[in-house]
């Protein structure tokens, strides 16, 4: 049973049309020039716009004006490395004014979109590898806090899946102060209940932030299906969009996906390998 089919079975049949017509509307947003006004998207779906905007939130766990700025921030991300200009890949995107974006791209590229169309270039970021018990990790730094958390096999690849992501930034090999952040964090994958006490910079969709900040609200030893966490934000029929938000993931153990398992308990995919979801799991029950 997937998650999915797991939160329909769940539902009540008012609550599942409910969602239906939510995804709907989701649909419309999507494919709208501009932002559809809160008149127009209560008179699709044949609601009140209070009613509308109401359901809207407890099925996404969003209002439509932010479902829709997330919608235009994706847009956009893909307008940067399409456009010749920036201002091609605002409009293009979506919005309306050049001001609303820029208000707004800081917090969705972490970057200037100028910098981010350039691969992050004029970005400087530290990064330094280390070794664990769950083998190779590549910690990251930009100069608003922790950016990247990658383990694997190989320390070359993530190495260079690392440069794919910022190809232009001026990237910084770890020096001793460094190095002791990476300790910090390698503490965290051996003994989660230590917590990490460092900055992160956190780069997402609204709705992706929204589920990384409910997976920060788990203790260790505790683990909630998709569907609870999706209970959590306010949006129960959004199983497979959490589940794709933790595979978003790139702060490996300080955003803790790894705390996300099936409804029947059973581990599912983990961006770093379903043995160190494992792993991790075990230890965070022993301690």
């Amino acid at each position: 049973m997937t998650e999915e089919t797991h939160a329909s079975n769940t539902l009540s049949p008012d609550q599942l049309w409910q969602a239906r017509t939510v995804e709907r509307l989701c649909r419309h947003i999507d494919s709208a020039e501009s932002l559809p006004s809160a008149d127009e998207l209560a008179a699709l779906a044949g609601w009140s716009k209070f009613h509308m905007q109401r359901v809207f939130k407890r099925v996404t766990g969003l209002t439509p004006r932010r479902y829709a700025a997330g919608r235009r921030a994706e847009r956009v991300r893909e307008a940067l490395g399409r456009e010749n200009t920036v201002t091609e890949a605002v409009y293009s995107a979506g919005y309306d004014t050049i001001g609303r974006f820029y208000d707004e791209a800081d917090k969705v590229l972490g970057m200037s979109p100028t910098h981010y169309r350039k691969g992050g270039a004029d970005n400087r970021i530290r990064f330094a590898l280390g070794e664990c018990s769950l083998g190779s990790i590549l910690v990251a730094q930009s100069e608003k806090g922790l950016c990247s958390i990658q383990m694997g096999d190989d320390p070359q690849a993530l190495v260079e899946a690392f440069q794919d992501r910022f190809p232009a930034a001026e990237l910084i090999g770890g020096d001793a102060e460094f190095e002791h952040i990476v300790a910090q964090v390698i503490g965290l994958v051996e003994q989660p209940s230590r917590g990490l006490e460092l900055p992160l910079d956190i780069r997402g969709t609204a709705f992706q932030r929204r589920v990384w900040a409910a997976l920060q609200s788990i203790p260790p030893g505790r683990t909630v299906s998709y569907t609870e966490v999706a209970q959590m934000i306010g949006a129960p029929t959004s199983a497979r969009a959490v589940a794709q938000a933790c595979g978003a993931n790139t702060l490996a153990v300080a955003i803790p996906c790894h705390r996300v398992v099936r409804s029947d308990g059973g581990l599912s995919g983990y961006r770093w390998g379903v043995e160190r979801k494992q792993a991790l799991l075990a230890r965070e029950r022993d301690n």
